[in-house]
């Protein structure tokens, strides 16, 4: 028998050899994606040469001289001899700037009555065009009219109750720019300009400016949602050629790229503003677009207007806004409960989490650690108490022991939201405050609950998130309700209105972590008017 086992180990061993030598050859064919400049006049020769090389072409920017391909890695360094090639430039991806928090206001969707979220008053906003704050716009104010806001994201939500009618730019993921199935787009689109209509929030802008929608991400989301360079470049060519007077973009990528920047460059000189998120590592590291100088790179403040923790800090960090639990519109509802002996408790959903009702006998788990010992938690509801290890590891816990949903309790008072951290096969979770979990526990183990975590998309919805991708548009949306008041005002004078009227905050001066300071609209209004002969 030992033999036996040897001789099918062996013959195995031999069977997986045999298959790393057949398919290694398949992963060694590496591609790379790259930008390759032409010489003038050299167009189609150099074409050829990269159809020669087995090259897919993803675009061609006349206004680079500028083909981008993907193509065998194998065959760059022939490229390189090419005399009509100028520079070969790897393409760097692009993500979105994830939402640092996220949380839900619950049992309030929808809104009675708008809701001004504190970030429109703390730039200004409503200092120009509803002075005496009663969410009724004056006459003869600017309000953003006549402006065109480029918005490069995940598309937009055009059946929103609280958006106005956006103007179709191009989707390079799917064939509808108007379809948003993550929802960072619209809650940028949200702060921009959503309506003063009797419901839900109201915007820098108060729906008076046009947006021009181009979406580069689509629906998986800001955790594993990617584009390159190159989309960004084609993406804001379409802005430029949709008319924007300004782009907004809450993305960003650590690589640097020559060609982007070139770009960026050009549609400065053109008259464009481009305003982008400095990103959420929390670092100094550049990131771009942001860290070009032809563009604005925005900071994010919390209510209090301290910098929040997250946000990116460098000598390219130009102005500052709110972005730490910034109310908005998303393109879905997401409600939850957790419902035991007859009373309803507040729940909020786990990102990522599975949706739907289910119901099972109330149990606590503790901490529900992996390292707990081995329980039998078959058709269980468990409670769990937050703490020590992540949200991902406690479900993991209750999954593990055949748990049909999580609830896990906060260690402090009040709500929370979690996450899973990426999509995965979860079971249903959700999160409840400390003052439930704890009564819970010690009233009502061995009752029946039902825990409810119900997505509807599209839909009418709202949510405050936090990152430098909720402060971008704050700044965004100024610059057009400002320019709005004089359009022929140039990008320069806007920009400059901005720096020069920020409130300082930090360190006296411009800084590393609030550049000149919070953006003031009014103020920078004010500024622009005595140019005006």
């Amino acid at each position: 028998m030992k033999f036996t086992f040897v001789k099918k180990g062996f013959a195995l061993l031999v069977g997986l050899m045999l298959v790393l030598v057949l398919v290694t050859p398949a992963f060694a064919a590496a591609k790379s994606r790259v930008f390759i400049e032409f010489k003038p006049g050299t167009k189609a020769a150099v074409k050829s040469a990269l159809v020669g090389a087995k090259a897919e072409f993803h675009y061609t920017f006349k206004e680079l001289k500028s083909f981008v391909v993907t193509v065998p890695t194998t065959a760059l360094k022939g490229l390189k001899k090419n005399p009509n090639i100028v520079s070969i430039e790897v393409d760097p991806e692009r993500y979105l700037v994830p939402a640092a928090k996220k949380t839900v206001k619950p049992g309030e969707i929808p809104y009675a009555l708008s809701e001004v979220p504190y970030g429109v008053d703390m730039v200004q906003a409503r200092e120009i065009w509803d002075p005496d704050f009663d969410l009724d716009v004056n006459n003869n104010t600017p309000t953003g009219a006549g402006m065109t806001v480029c918005i490069i994201d995940t598309g937009y939500y055009q059946g929103h109750e609280d958006l106005k009618d956006a103007i179709g730019g191009i989707s390079q993921v799917d064939d509808d720019w108007s379809r948003d199935g993550y929802g960072h787009g619209t809650h940028v689109a949200g702060t921009i300009s959503a309506l003063p209509n009797g419901l839900g929030v109201v915007g820098v802008t108060p729906g008076a400016v046009d947006l021009y929608i181009v979406k580069i991400f689509d629906d998986l989301g800001a955790w594993v949602t990617k584009a390159h360079a190159s989309d960004l470049i084609a993406a804001a060519y379409s802005c430029r050629d949709g008319g924007a007077d300004v782009i907004s973009m809450s993305l960003s990528g650590t690589n640097k790229s020559g060609k982007e920047e070139r770009a960026f460059n050009s549609l400065y000189e053109a008259g464009i503003l481009s305003i982008a998120a400095a990103s959420n590592d929390g670092l100094d590291v550049y990131h771009y677009p942001a860290s070009y100088d032809s563009v604005v790179s925005v900071a994010a403040l919390d209510s209090e207007m301290v910098v929040a923790d997250f946000s990116q800090f460098n000598d390219q960090v130009e102005l500052a806004a709110p972005g730490v639990d910034v109310l908005s519109t998303i393109p879905y509802t997401s409600e939850a409960y957790v419902a035991v002996d007859g009373a309803t408790y507040t729940a909020w959903p786990m990102e990522y989490a599975a949706t739907g009702t289910v119901s099972g006998e109330l149990v606590d788990g503790g901490l529900c650690r992996a390292i707990d010992p081995i329980v039998d938690w078959t058709g269980k509801v468990v409670l769990c108490s937050r703490g020590e290890v992540s949200f991902a590891e406690k479900v993991t816990k209750v999954m593990d022991s055949g748990g049909t949903a999580a609830v896990i309790y906060n260690n402090v008072e009040g709500l929370f939201s979690g996450t899973m951290g990426e999509a995965g096969d979860w079971i249903l979770a959700v999160s409840i405050s400390m003052e439930d979990g704890q009564y819970l526990v010690a009233n009502k183990l061995g009752m029946m609950a039902e825990v409810a975590s119900i997505y509807t998309w599209p839909a009418s919805g709202y949510e405050a998130w936090s990152g430098t991708s909720m402060s971008t548009p704050h700044v965004s949306a100024v610059a057009a309700l400002i320019w709005s008041a004089h359009p022929a005002w140039t990008n320069v004078q806007i920009r400059e209105a901005m720096q020069i009227t920020a409130l300082d905050l930090g360190d006296p001066g411009r800084d590393v972590h609030y550049g000149f300071g919070l953006v003031q609209a009014k103020d920078a209004l004010d500024y622009l008017k005595a140019l005006v002969p």
